[in-house]
């Protein structure tokens, strides 16, 4: 059963509200690209459809296939952006598979290096980002829209 959008779904709102556009590095005709708020690296990237839904089974296949291509397009940007050298990219369907908004389907992209800190999350209860959330969506949003602009 597909759910409308409920009030207080942070996907939801900041997929439509302009006061959450800082974060919004770019937006599609059917998904959008955000910086996670909760950071578990400098650039950790969140592609979310408009569409409030929990499955990717019940996207359609539109709907999955611009959410493929601006996964792709974020690999790009954060190549780009911040010369990494691994990316972790992963949608946790359900809460025991670690969703922490499980109404709301939404794929990560994790930057990662040789030797990062993400250990630090989980020993340390601490996270260790260089650069600020706003800083980031700064750097990446021109690389955002050069890129939509050579795909046509």
């Amino acid at each position: 059963m597909i759910s409308e959008k409920p009030e207080g779904c942070v996907f939801c709102l900041r997929g439509v509200e302009p006061a959450q556009a800082d974060l919004v590095v770019h937006r599609g005709q059917l998904a959008y690209v955000i910086l996670n708020l909760y950071p578990y690296n400098n650039g950790h990237l969140m592609v979310v459809p408009y569409r409030h839904e929990s499955s990717l089974a019940r996207l359609t296949r539109v709907e999955m296939n611009e959410m493929g291509l601006l996964t792709q397009r974020c690999e790009l940007a954060l190549r780009e952006a911040y010369r990494l050298q691994g990316i972790n990219v992963g949608v946790n369907l359900g809460a025991p598979a670690g969703a922490g908004i499980e109404e709301h389907l939404h794929v990560h992209l994790v930057p990662r290096w040789n030797g990062d800190t993400n250990f630090m999350t989980v020993v340390g209860e601490t996270r260790v980002l260089p650069e600020d959330i706003r800083s980031a969506a700064a750097r990446l949003r021109p690389i955002f829209e050069r890129l939509a602009a050579s795909a046509g």
